[in-house]
């Protein structure tokens, strides 16, 4: 499949599309990370401040200062930013016949994948009458956060929800930023997901506001019932949100720091460059702090990106926020030596999502240590992962690919392994932790266990 573009670009239209040229140089993990392009404005310590400032208050007034962050961030007033159950029928029933038919197959694929993913429970004899087993538990509570913005997101209403449903949580809130427009409630979209998906519990609520209220909870008032505090909190968002998630981590689980959406395309002279192009926007096209990212070996396939962007970008609908994003700090492109110099690129970046667009792409993908979700081939774009493949688009940012997971089944589910020992079997290894315990200076652990034979040898 070719797209071609003819348009010529203008100067007013141009991208801005940096390079970073590794070739030749023989860097270390942590030079590859430090040479990477990354976002230079705001970061989570600058952040942080205003973060805990918000979780102080949520804490502190409760649904008085939620009200307050939503005038103040919103232009929402508020009694109560439970959704009511009226609200949520009548925005199924408003929904766009298309879009419903949309929301239900993308809803049937990620059932089918998250159903596949829950792991077996597991029981281990190891020796007559000593069985060790690992049961996997869901948590009794989740809260799940939708982002706003600049754009709707119905979809991730869909990737929160469906896995907590397979892992079999029985308690479920939801919260999405207030909209003016919409008489201070979320997007009808987003109420008319969650009500397919059968979730009656909503709160018009925004940002790291949200993340507190769900880690803490916060009292019932006169206008309406307390918002229970979860166990989980999970979702997407912006830095506020992603250093909430980071702030309130202990108190409750989270999925991962996901923040502001990125795009790494490892590329060679094969590649497609308006292929390479429109998915690099499709990313950019989030946010202007969105981060779109070319690792190549080919200088003439990044020039025939370049131009590829200057007249896909002016052709787009948010143009001018695709061409910010694509010219920001976080943007551009990584020329290396070849394929070997590539992947290690690659695995500095920890990409949440990495498109694979080389020759025998399945073989390069399989060798890719750190990225939340990798899409391999011309047929596999990043936007079918946002809507359709049956995935979850709810990944980790900003390199943390390198330690944490996507969201999945298991982000809603607890380990926990249960010890089954009979009078024999203990017998059998009593020596053992005896011995142990005093190697450890731990007298009282090996009388915990002979006191339960009494008359015998120690």
């Amino acid at each position: 499949m070719t797209i071609s573009s003819e348009l010529p670009a203008t100067p007013a239209t141009a991208v801005n599309f940096r390079t970073v040229d590794v070739r030749g140089r023989n860097l270390t993990l942590a030079g590859l990370r430090a040479a990477v392009p990354r976002a230079q404005g705001q970061t989570v310590a600058n952040a942080e401040e205003k973060v805990l400032d918000i979780i102080g208050a949520v804490r502190a007034r409760g649904f008085e200062a939620l009200a307050e962050l939503a005038l103040r961030f919103d232009g929402v007033e508020q009694s109560h930013p439970r959704v009511p159950a009226e609200a949520m029928d009548s925005a199924l029933e408003k929904l766009d016949p298309a879009v419903r038919k949309a929301l239900e197959e993308s809803i049937r694929r990620a059932r089918i994948f998250a159903d596949g993913q829950r792991p077996r429970n597991v029981d281990v004899e190891l020796g007559d009458g000593a069985l060790v087993s690992q049961n996997w538990v869901p948590v009794a509570r989740v809260g799940l956060y939708v982002p706003g913005g600049l754009a709707v997101y119905p979809s991730s209403v869909i990737m929160n929800v469906v896995p907590a449903l397979a892992a079999g949580v029985e308690s479920i809130a939801l919260a999405s930023p207030p909209q003016k427009e919409f008489g201070g409630l979320p997007h009808p979209t987003i109420l008319a997901a969650a009500a397919l998906l059968g979730i009656t519990e909503v709160y018009a609520i925004g940002g790291a506001q949200a993340i507190a209220a769900f880690a803490y909870g916060v009292d019932a008032t006169e206008a309406g019932p307390a918002l229970e505090p979860v166990d989980v909190v999970t979702g997407p968002g912006n830095i506020f949100v992603a250093t909430a998630k980071r702030l309130v981590k202990g108190v409750v689980g989270i999925d991962s720091e996901a923040g502001t959406t990125e795009i790494a395309i490892l590329a060679d002279a094969t590649a497609q460059p308006a292929l390479v192009a429109a998915d690099l926007i499709s990313q950019a096209e989030h946010d202007p702090q969105a981060a779109s990212v070319l690792i190549t070996d080919s200088e003439d396939l990044a020039a025939a990106v370049r131009a590829e962007l200057d007249v896909q970008a002016a052709a787009t609908k948010h143009s001018g926020r695709v061409r910010e994003a694509l010219s920001g700090p976080q943007s551009g492109v990584v020329l290396v030596d070849g394929l070997e110099q590539g992947i290690a690129a690659c695995d500095a970046y920890a990409a949440e999502h990495l498109e694979i667009m080389t020759r025998d792409a399945s073989a390069v993908a399989a060798r890719i240590r750190n990225a939340g979700a990798i899409f391999v081939g011309d047929y596999s774009p990043v936007s079918l992962g946002d809507y359709c493949a049956g995935s979850n688009h709810v990944l980790p940012t900003s390199g943390t690919a390198a330690f944490s997971s996507g969201l999945n089944v298991t982000t809603f589910l607890r380990a926990i392994q249960v010890v089954n020992y009979s009078r024999d079997a203990l017998a059998e290894v009593s020596s053992h932790i005896v011995n142990l315990s005093r190697a450890e200076d731990l007298p009282a652990h090996g009388d915990a266990v002979t006191v339960r034979f009494p008359g015998a040898a120690s």
